[in-house]
């Protein structure tokens, strides 16, 4: 049995992750949570989502965890700011009308608070609405870019983001983040702006060690949040790339991979 004991901090992404294939957070996790508290272990959902959208998937808790939201670009305690990072106006501005080109894709411009797109599409409408709770539906994206502060460019593809998204893009690598978040999303950042950071950045606030994280996920976004953490696990349904990366394999989201290993964490303490 692998010796928990060190663990002071439990990082979960949440798509494919702690939810499970129809979005929800098992009653179970909640009840884990609480056992986590009284042993003093924090816990952070780090995902692609924006803010909001997270914290509606956990709001009994949401006063009492940690949240890295947009991929990184944001991390806050209840209402307080911990990180912000901005992906600067002129290359928002100079990379929509690449995006715009490549066929079949809907572009999302996520803020602090909104996100906003401009597809008329009501099959990605309903879709979107899953990940991005407060959004606006605006005519021209490239306004917002030059009013408003954008955290990260989100692309969905209805088919595959890495086959027909990632591949228009790739030249552009040197300049921005570029990171498959999922089977059907791209997203652009600084470069800066990556889970990674950010768990660092929440580590040092605790002063936690990466010895001392444990860390769950399945897709590109969430590499760099792998490598500050001893205790990372993959998800039965993750990404190839993210199985030979991790040091830990757990069950799949539908069979509450994060929470089997919680109780095992709860067990060793």
């Amino acid at each position: 049995m692998m010796d928990f004991s060190k663990v002071k901090l439990v990082v979960s992404d949440m798509d494919g992750t702690l939810l499970n294939s129809k979005g929800k957070v098992s009653p179970q996790f909640f009840n884990l949570f609480k056992e986590l508290q009284k042993r003093n272990i924090y816990f952070c959902a780090a995902s692609g989502r924006q803010h909001n959208s997270i914290v509606d998937k956990l709001a009994s808790i949401k006063n009492d965890i940690h949240v890295i939201a947009e991929n990184g670009a944001i991390a806050k305690k209840g209402e307080e700011i911990l990180l912000l990072t901005s992906l600067a106006s002129e290359k928002i501005t100079s990379i929509i009308p690449v995006l715009r080109s490549i066929k079949d894709a809907n572009l999302v411009l996520c803020s602090q608070n909104s996100a906003f797109i401009e597809s008329k599409d009501e099959r990605f409408i309903s879709l979107f609405q899953e990940y991005y709770y407060s959004f606006q539906v605006v005519d021209d994206l490239m306004k917002v870019a030059k009013t408003t502060p954008v955290l990260k460019i989100a692309i969905y593809h209805f088919d595959s983001s890495e086959e027909f998204i990632y591949p228009a893009i790739q030249h552009l690598k040197d300049d921005y983040l570029l990171k498959i978040s999922g089977q059907n999303w791209l997203d652009i950042s600084d470069k800066k702006a990556n889970k990674g950071n950010a768990l660092r950045e929440l580590q040092k606030l605790l002063n936690i060690t990466k010895e001392e994280t444990m860390v769950f996920g399945d897709y590109h976004n969430d590499i760099e949040m792998m490598q500050e953490a001893d205790f990372s696990f993959a998800m039965k349904n993750a990404h190839k790339d993210i199985k030979e990366l991790a040091n830990y394999e757990t069950e799949n989201n539908d069979n509450f991979g994060v929470e089997v290993i919680l109780e095992k964490l709860i067990a060793s303490l």
